[in-house]
């Protein structure tokens, strides 16, 4: 298998950037951006750091960020798994992707800056879920915003189809792993387990 290893052989593939995929960047959360960020329950969230690259689904039962000013977002960390592998590429490399969802609709927004954590009561305390708030807060500075192509979401159906039977479950996955893993039973109450846990 032959690969491309020089930006020139790469760009020979393609024609110009479209004229709109150029002047549709901004630096700043402009309204209409605010608008449709504020509508976003749901993010996904990329780093990098020393071991490599991270890719971590961030969501919430509302906002999944706090639009703080034209450019600072604010994203809870709620309750995970504790691997903290999104946190620590963070303390270390600071710079981040975020790419925002909205379910039924075939646009993708995309922030790209820098990201800090902090303690600060001031900033946590500003999220609440039954009593509980984030021990940190992702504060994300951003650099360039801009809406995605739509096509990817068009020509995966995302919104309008449900693939998921037969697929594996969480508890497959970890036995697979770990062959004394008791896939059943961790699957059957993990809805259970996972509702006193979100937040």
């Amino acid at each position: 298998m032959e690969y491309i290893d020089d930006i020139a052989t790469l760009e020979a593939l393609f024609d110009d950037p479209v004229p709109a995929s150029l002047t549709k960047v901004t630096p700043v959360i402009t309204p209409l951006y605010r608008s449709w960020i504020a509508a976003s329950r749901f993010c996904i969230l990329s780093t990098v750091g020393p071991e490599g690259t991270d890719g971590s689904p961030r969501g919430d039962n509302g906002p999944v960020v706090h639009i703080a000013d034209e450019r600072t977002l604010w994203l809870p960390d709620w309750r995970g798994n504790n691997r903290i592998d999104t946190l620590r590429n963070i303390v270390r490399d600071g710079r981040v992707s975020v790419m925002f969802l909205v379910p039924g609709s075939n646009n993708v927004i995309r922030v790209n800056g820098r990201a800090r954590l902090t303690t600060d009561a001031g900033v946590t305390g500003q999220f609440e879920q039954g009593g509980n708030h984030p021990k940190l807060v992702i504060v994300i500075t951003a650099e360039e915003l801009y809406y995605q192509c739509a096509k990817a979401v068009i020509r995966s159906g995302l919104w309008s189809r449900d693939d998921a039977e037969g697929l594996p479950t969480a508890g497959q996955f970890a036995k697979e792993m770990v062959p004394e893993f008791d896939a059943e039973g961790y699957d059957s109450g993990y809805a259970e387990y996972a509702r006193g846990r979100l937040w």
